[in-house]
């Protein structure tokens, strides 16, 4: 497991990247434009009850709620501190919010006429199950739309990557959705603009549609691993905090270069 894929590590994590996450972090790996073609793959119409699981300072709660009533708009997430800093959002006012864990959700079967999660899977200890309760949230001919780093292909990244959290490929999101009973699955690519790297796409938004009532006919999951020690806990929540701080400076710097390259062919 990742250093930040367990829930105490995570937790932590956002207590502090909550400050600056709006200002430093949507700008260079979450953009609105981003947003906005994932968001259309959850087919969000006016009236609907949606669930937003790991919405966390309510970026993508925002692009939902320009298309869907905020007071139909449920935001989740497992740290209090993203979910005060989303109350800054005029927009969000009305949503109602939950604290709660995105693989075990405090909702009944079938409650939910969408579900979206932008951004949280990579912090999942176990994705199958994560997926598994999307789809038991739903209902019936509901639609579930997940968004998630890629595997990057870039060998410095990638051990950046695999030391700090969950960065799945492609096959396992599609094998994820499709073990957790949805079908009609469908996969979109995302990228900021700075991203060039044309061997594997940045990121995903993945969908699929529940196709019965209930629960998924997923396996079930796994007991949860047991809390690290103090002493591991340190040692897990410094060093994938370092390898994740340093995913910034790296995007800086591409898009500096995308913006001088783009001023050069002006």
């Amino acid at each position: 497991m990742r250093l930040i894929q367990h829930k105490r590590e995570a937790y932590w994590f956002y207590r502090f990247l909550s400050l600056g996450y709006d200002r430093w972090v949507n700008p260079l790996f979450w953009t609105p434009a981003m947003r906005a073609l994932a968001l259309e793959q959850a087919r969000l119409e006016r009236g609907m009850n949606v669930l937003d699981a790991g919405a966390g300072t309510g970026f993508t709660t925002e692009g939902i709620v320009a298309r869907v009533e905020a007071s139909s708009v449920t935001m989740l997430d497992q740290s209090p501190h993203q979910l005060a800093r989303s109350r800054t959002k005029p927009a969000l006012a009305d949503c109602p919010r939950v604290l709660g864990d995105a693989e075990n959700l405090p909702f009944a079967d079938d409650t939910f006429d969408r579900y979206v999660s932008a951004g949280s899977i990579e912090y999942w200890p176990d994705p199958q199950r994560g997926i598994a309760e999307a789809y038991r949230v739903v209902r019936s001919g509901a639609t579930a739309l997940v968004i998630g780093p890629v595997r990057p292909a870039n060998r410095v990244a990638r051990a950046l990557a695999e030391t700090w959290m969950l960065f799945p490929a492609v096959e396992e999101y599609t094998r994820w959705m499709e073990a957790a009973g949805f079908t009609d699955v469908r996969v979109v690519e995302l990228a900021p603009d700075w991203y060039r790297d044309q061997r594997a796409p940045y990121a995903l938004a993945i969908s699929g549609v529940k196709p019965a009532p209930g629960p998924s006919p997923a396996p079930p999951p796994a007991p949860p691993e047991p809390p690290p020690s103090r002493a591991r806990f340190a040692f897990r929540f410094v060093a994938g905090s370092a390898a994740g701080a340093l995913f910034i400076p790296i995007a800086a710097v591409l898009t500096v270069r995308d913006r001088l390259a783009a001023r050069r062919a002006g």
